[in-house]
């Protein structure tokens, strides 16, 4: 499955440098960084790490699985 940034974010960064598939971007809504995952480019890491890159960094907890969009190896 995909994975997905929850409205908790804090705009930190730290997820989107760590992304081996360059999914996570930043966008600009109304004036306001919001980060999202390009689902059609994340993987869950799988046949990068052990664990999804953006959960390891994220100091809020706010990268999730995507319950509606399931990821296969």
């Amino acid at each position: 499955m995909a994975t997905i940034i929850t409205d908790e974010c804090i705009n930190c960064g730290v997820c989107e440098p760590e992304c081996p598939n360059e999914a996570i971007d930043d966008g600009t809504k109304g004036g306001v960084d919001i980060y999202w995952i390009d689902s059609d480019l994340c993987t869950e890491c799988v046949g990068f790490h052990g664990e999804e890159a953006c959960q390891e960094v994220c100091p809020v907890d706010c990268c999730i699985p995507d319950e509606d969009k399931k990821e296969t190896e």
